[in-house]
């Protein structure tokens, strides 16, 4: 546990009610490290309180994949797999991707299919409609897949739960190959293969991996076969350039909030260049209608490609967002990029709608509550996860959320740093709560009988409070103390030797101790700006997003004369080809607090 000290004086807290802390850190490992590396304090500091050591200074500063890529042959299934495939393509059978409709899913099946095409075969891509057939394989998509002549289907991103489905396929002569990294029972699904770092009986130390990540190691292995087994040399031509794909491992490892520690964060620092350079002429489209003109960044991929990319899955066609990824063509790609825009605003709406009810119920019955299970026949199911995301963040507790149809709801859940969802939510399966259900450490989806939710609130609440999290409810992590005069450029350039930012190696934040806000005025739907004035000189720019009908936002617009501690963190403001320092306000305290 890490040790922590307050801010406040006791029981005090911020307007958003978190309590600020300070990570302790060992002061002569802060020392060291500076000494060694020729790094600024604060970069020492920052290193310090991530739990990076003296010797993982410069794998951390420069992550390189060769540095932490284990022989993926080491992997339960994986050479059995490899193996099959090759056949596959040796002998022309007919290959199926089965993809999720999220980003890791999208960013999965782009990467099997480009894999795929430069070797000179073609793959077929098969997305679930999330309306009429909900998450992962199902009986009648293996049974059309048959009719089209399939042989093998690879399932990304899904599968590790589909028990009956996976029958179904077995039954129909397929063979099934499943690539995914959600958590697993003891007892696994019939299929031919099963590549999935989270396996009870897997021994690995890639259980943090996306399901992006293990598919770039299935092809690695599937190359490594065809290579030494002479395939290039025969076919006169010369092996792919894995690298080039990295894009959309970053891709769907940042959108997916895995960890970016270890082989994911150098998978992502060596992506993000990738991505700048927009080879792929759908995240090129993407980032064009994101109007992103300036290097790709984790912000950029988690809050602006990200979602578009989502959209499709969530209110629209579920496949749009694979095909923007795999699109050749220039004019293809901005033609999804716009449908993709259009139902990401459409989407906004439809969320927006969402959230406000959901907190009405919050309101009502649901703040004194460890966790929550929220439930209602008028939300739509494809939004459920970003709403519960982002009630999560303001009640700082674990929040599912489901969309009623009938007798039956479709559900969405969302978890706080250390208490382990996904496997709750298996749990809850095992008893008889849920009808279907699985995901990882910090987000899953579940099916359950209406008259059970509030069972599994129960059930929900009991798991949550026994895991001892529950303690650290509404804490906010500050990584130190900023002058205004200092939240400057050459700070941001420091600070951007920590990134890629993400879970597990979160965005530094500081607090500005007495500072005046100036000017604050509403921007967009329901953005705040202003100028922070340092109480000895000094002003910066400054904006809160997604405020205004929050404590944070009717703070900002009412603090005009009142000095304030401002907490949040800094980010570089690209306008016009320049760039300039921006504090992005998270929340707010009286200075005589």
């Amino acid at each position: 546990m890490i040790e922590r000290e307050s801010f406040f004086p006791e029981n005090k807290r911020s307007v958003s009610g978190k309590n600020w802390v300070f990570r302790k850190i060992d002061e002569s490992q802060t020392l060291m490290i500076s000494q060694n590396h020729d790094l600024p304090e604060i970069i020492s500091r920052v290193l310090v309180s991530r739990g990076v050591s003296n010797e993982d200074v410069n794998n951390f500063l420069s992550p390189r994949i060769k540095n932490f890529l284990t022989d993926p042959m080491q992997l339960i299934d994986m050479r059995k797999a490899a193996k099959r495939i090759v056949d596959a393509i040796s002998k022309r059978e007919q290959i199926a991707i089965f993809g999720d409709y999220d980003v890791d899913g999208a960013t999965s099946s782009a990467l099997f299919y480009r894999f795929f095409q430069y070797l000179g075969y073609k793959a077929v891509i098969y997305i679930p409609d999330r309306m009429k057939e909900g998450y992962g394989p199902n009986d009648n998509a293996f049974r059309k897949l048959k009719n089209d002549k399939v042989s093998v289907v690879i399932t990304v991103d899904c599968g590790t739960t589909a028990f009956q489905a996976l029958e179904t396929a077995k039954d129909l002569g397929i063979d099934v190959i499943v690539v995914d990294h959600h958590k697993a029972e003891t007892k696994l699904p019939l299929s031919f293969a099963i590549i999935n770092p989270n396996r009870m009986d897997e021994n690995s130390d890639l259980g943090h991996l996306a399901a992006v990540g293990v598919s770039y190691l299935l092809i690695i292995a599937i190359n490594r076969i065809l290579r030494e087994s002479g395939w290039f040399t025969s076919k006169k031509i010369a092996e792919p350039n894995l690298l080039e794909w990295l894009d959309l491992v970053a891709l769907g490892t940042v959108c997916d909030l895995v960890p970016l520690r270890g082989l994911n964060r150098a998978f992502v620092s060596q992506g993000l260049k990738v991505a700048h350079r927009r080879k792929n002429v759908g995240i090129a489209a993407l980032s064009e209608i994101a109007k992103i003109d300036e290097k790709i960044n984790c912000y950029h991929i988690g809050f602006l490609i990200g979602p578009r990319i989502n959209a499709g899955g969530r209110i629209g066609e579920s496949s749009l967002g694979s095909n923007i990824l795999i699109a050749d063509d220039k004019i293809e790609a901005q033609s999804y990029a716009a449908k993709l825009d259009f139902l990401n605003r459409e989407r906004q709406k439809i969320e927006q709608h969402v959230f406000a009810e959901a907190n009405d119920q919050i309101a009502k019955a649901g703040k004194d509550k460890a966790a929550l299970a929220l439930a209602s026949s008028d939300w739509h199911p494809g939004v459920l996860g970003i709403v519960a995301s982002r009630l999560k963040e303001i009640y700082n507790k674990p929040v599912c959320l489901f969309s009623i149809d009938k007798k039956t709801a479709k559900g969405s859940g969302r978890s706080v740093s250390g208490f382990d969802l996904g496997s709750t939510v298996i749990a809850a399966r095992q008893k008889g709560l849920l009808s279907n259900g699985g995901g990882h450490a910090m987000a899953a989806g579940m099916t359950i009988d209406v008259n059970k939710i509030k069972e599994f609130e129960d059930h929900l609440i009991s798991s949550f409070l026994k895991s001892g999290e529950s303690e650290g409810e509404g804490e906010y992590y500050i990584d130190g103390i900023l002058d205004i005069k200092g939240a400057n450029l050459s700070l941001l350039d420091q600070l951007e030797k920590l990134s890629p930012f993400g879970m597990g190696n979160p965005q530094p934040r500081f607090i500005l101790n007495k500072v005046k806000i100036v000017k604050p005025e509403v921007v967009g739907q329901n953005h705040i700006r202003c100028i922070l004035a340092g109480f000895s000189g000094g002003s910066l720019k400054a904006i809160a997003f997604n405020c205004v009908e929050r404590n944070l936002g009717k703070e900002l617009l009412q603090s005009r004369s009142l000095l304030c501690n401002i907490a949040g963190y800094l980010k570089g403001n690209f306008w016009q080809g320049k760039q300039t320092a921006q504090f992005i306000i998270e929340d707010l305290s009286t200075a005589h607090n």
